[in-house]
């Protein structure tokens, strides 16, 4: 088996938000983009300097305009994409307590029952993710 010295992959975070009425806030991703104009869970990468909590915390406020506290976040789940830089997605999920969302970038978002999110065309990774979180 060979072993690499320096990692061929990357690590990404993403939350699984609900709301009290147990829907899922999705993204749809900007045209443009890996995967653009499927919908995903708002995340993004975790940087050299950050733990995965605390990139989400910072990927969600710069995306959404919404502040979370690391510790309202629970490791849920991880999807693998292969590839000449593989990405791993580590899933958080939290509770949506309040707030008001904005699409920073321009992005359009939802909240979406389940059903209705598994008929979205979702990005592969996320696809896997909403799964999990169905079972």
């Amino acid at each position: 088996m060979k072993v690499e010295n320096n990692p061929t992959w990357m690590l990404v975070v993403a939350l699984a938000l609900f709301d009290k009425s147990g829907r899922i806030l999705l993204q749809q991703r900007l045209p443009g983009k890996h995967h653009g104009g499927l919908w995903e869970f708002p995340g993004g990468k975790v940087e050299s300097d950050e733990t995965p909590r605390v990139a989400l915390v910072r990927e969600i406020e710069e995306e959404l305009g919404l502040h979370l506290e690391p510790g309202s976040l629970t490791p849920a789940f991880f999807a693998e994409e292969p590839g000449d830089r593989a990405v791993v997605l580590n899933l958080y999920t939290a509770s949506f307590e309040g707030g008001e969302l904005v699409g920073r970038d321009g992005q359009a978002w939802g909240w979406f029952a389940h059903e209705d999110a598994a008929n979205l065309p979702l990005a592969p990774m996320d696809r896997q993710l909403l799964a999990f979180l169905h079972r």
